[in-house]
């Protein structure tokens, strides 16, 4: 990151929400933070138009105060490959589109995975920044990694290098012959737990942090969900940390910002699957910047990647 003082604007799009603001650099400092709804089961052309019109809204502010914007960042919880195009679909209706050059109508823009730009984040302004080499893991709606070294978000050869939840771990039971395909992310992420306790309890609920804090409470039913869904992330966690030999594991997303019952089960798992004995006590911790890591850190690498040379947005007329 330049010293200069430059500003850029990050949307960090969810399922359902969006998150924005104007981000100012070195300094991080968020000068303006707005919220809208993504409804993301509509067609994707008109959450694009939405976030079109609400980065214009957020350059608009940002001129009000005096504040040239100079890029816009996004974050979008799919792939994205090295030239920042989506290859994927399953939050928001993307795949295919023009989103980054789109974008670029209003100024320079950059889209990453939002795993990546709140990893990114991490390094430069939060918990990763002491750590040379860490993995950023983010637990939320779904699950995902990041390898980051130097300060740099490792994306791999097609921008695919997020997936370690969604892949089955096919096995046999040696009991009954039964042929086992367990997707960690459909037992340990949000979702998930909501869906399991509801099997279990008469008392239903739709959000995984009421899971959580039921288990937490001393309802059985959401201690076993809680306990077990933990557990099964540590194992996973542990085989990234006996793979890539990291620093540190950073925690971010909902879920890895909740205390309790299910962060307990995580670190302690975790920590009896490293395999080797001088990894077993390195930090695990949780991310520092909380729920603004993502439309920071999609702002942070849009001012990574745009030249210095950058034409500065251009505030569109007020609609």
């Amino acid at each position: 990151m330049a010293d200069a003082r430059i500003s850029a604007v990050g949307l960090d799009v969810g399922g359902t929400k969006i998150a924005g603001g104007v981000v100012n650099f070195p300094s991080g400092e968020v000068l303006v933070r707005r919220v809208i709804p993504t409804v993301a089961e509509r067609d994707g052309e008109r959450v694009l138009k939405d976030c079109l019109d609400f980065a214009a809204d957020l350059i608009r502010e940002a001129s009000s105060l005096d504040v040239e914007v100079k890029a816009v960042g996004v974050g979008v919880p799919e792939l994205v490959d090295l030239e920042g195009n989506i290859t994927s679909g399953h939050a928001v209706k993307w795949r295919g589109l023009p989103v980054q050059e789109s974008l670029s109508k209003l100024a320079p823009a950059v889209v990453e995975s939002d795993g990546r730009a709140a990893a990114l984040a991490e390094s430069l302004l939060g918990a990763g920044k002491p750590f040379r080499l860490f993995v950023y893991v983010t637990v939320g709606t779904g699950i995902s990694h990041c390898l980051v070294q130097e300060d740099r978000p490792y994306a791999g050869a097609r921008g695919n290098a997020l997936i370690f939840a969604s892949s089955p771990f096919t096995n046999t039971c040696t009991g009954c012959g039964t042929v086992l395909k367990p997707v960690l992310e459909d037992f340990a992420a949000g979702p998930a737990l909501v869906a399991r306790y509801n099997q279990l309890s008469q008392r239903k609920t739709t959000r995984a942090e009421e899971v959580i804090s039921a288990a937490d409470a001393g309802d059985s039913a959401a201690a076993q969900v809680v306990r077990s869904a933990g557990e099964a992330l540590g194992v996973s966690v542990a085989l990234l940390i006996n793979t890539l030999d990291p620093q540190a594991v950073i925690v971010g997303g909902g879920l890895g910002l909740v205390d309790g019952l299910y962060w307990r089960s995580f670190v302690d798992s975790a920590r009896d699957h490293i395999w080797s004995e001088d990894s077993r006590d390195l930090p695990v911790l949780r991310a520092a910047l909380g729920t603004d890591a993502g439309l920071i850190g999609a702002a942070a690498t849009a001012v990574r990647k745009i030249p210095e040379s950058g034409s500065p947005a251009r505030a569109p007329a007020q609609r």
